[in-house]
């Protein structure tokens, strides 16, 4: 079991290295391109057909390919274990279920265009990292979106699959993988609702614990970066994390608007932080600041408790 867990220390370790080298390069063979095809094909004989049948098959749809893509990375875990070096390979393998660079250079990016006063360039970018419509958002709320996606995605892109791979290794990985990336493609309340609902509920289920760590993380971060508030941070999210829908997200996006001083606002839906100030493509990098140095504790925290 020891050896176990340095295995997965090291694995840690050289997945964060080739995620700083190499980042997320698009191809149409990266494990989630190849889950989201594999999801559009379980799923697509679902569509349209009565709600019942459409939550059926959904369910169904998501354990087929979830249990796939475990079943799959158990195989590969094992046979990686068995040749040298074989925990700096697992950590390749590994990388594919998290992205820290791609995040942080998509805030970096709306910030440019923000700063840039390049409004339509700023749309575009924000339109790539959030669900919402983006065509007629301030630049404030520009900001905001782009500041709430980085807070977000802290939990989804990283917290999340880093916390299932120490816990259950690669499988745990790829299969938390797999259920994001099904919430993502189906969880909305529009007509896709009832095909999506298993995948959105299991998405809550597995992010409970990587909200909340997210929330620390970056309080902590908060603390440490010395340009950010962590006792606001975690008054805030007590206070506002309610405010959102998902039972999850708001935890983050709340700590994020504390740590910053600012309001982060989704027009008509909610506002965290209401008694502060809007933000600007200056909190973008401040945000985008605090989450890599959320992401770096999270990493050292976890290669210590697997090393343990």
């Amino acid at each position: 079991m020891r050896a176990c867990g340095k295995g997965r220390g090291v694995a840690l370790c050289s997945a964060l290295a080739a995620d700083v080298l190499i980042g997320d390069p698009e191809h149409p063979w990266h494990p989630t391109a190849v889950a989201g095809r594999a999801l559009a094909s379980a799923y697509g004989p679902w569509r349209g057909r009565r709600p019942v049948a459409q939550l059926v098959g959904g369910t169904f749809a998501l354990a087929l390919v979830a249990g796939a893509a475990g079943a799959a990375a158990a195989v590969l875990e094992r046979s990686l274990r068995r040749i040298p070096a074989g925990a700096v390979a697992l950590g390749i393998a590994l990388k594919p279920t998290f992205a820290v660079r791609e995040l942080l250079a998509a805030g970096g990016s709306v910030a440019d265009a923000l700063e840039a006063d390049n409004l339509d360039t700023a749309r575009t970018r924000v339109g790539m990292i959030v669900s919402r419509p983006t065509e007629r958002l301030r630049p404030d709320e520009l900001a905001a979106a782009a500041i709430e996606s980085l807070a977000e995605n802290l939990g989804d892109s990283i917290v999340g699959p880093l916390l299932a791979f120490a816990v259950a290794g690669l499988p745990g990985a790829a299969i938390y993988r797999v259920v994001n990336t099904a919430d993502s493609m189906y969880g909305y309340h529009d007509e896709r609702e009832w095909l999506g609902k298993s995948a959105a509920h299991v998405d809550d289920l597995l992010n409970l614990v990587p909200s909340r760590v997210s929330m620390l993380a970056l309080a902590a971060a908060a603390l440490i970066s010395g340009r950010a508030d962590a006792a606001s941070a975690m008054a805030t999210a007590r206070r506002d994390h309610g405010r959102l829908a998902s039972p999850n997200a708001g935890w983050p996006i709340a700590a994020m608007a504390g740590a910053l001083g600012r309001r982060l606002e989704k027009p008509g839906h909610y506002a965290v932080g209401e008694d502060r100030p809007t933000p600007g493509p200056e909190d973008v990098r401040r945000a985008s600041a605090i989450v890599a140095t959320a992401a770096a504790l999270l990493m050292v925290a976890l290669v210590g408790v697997v090393a343990c």
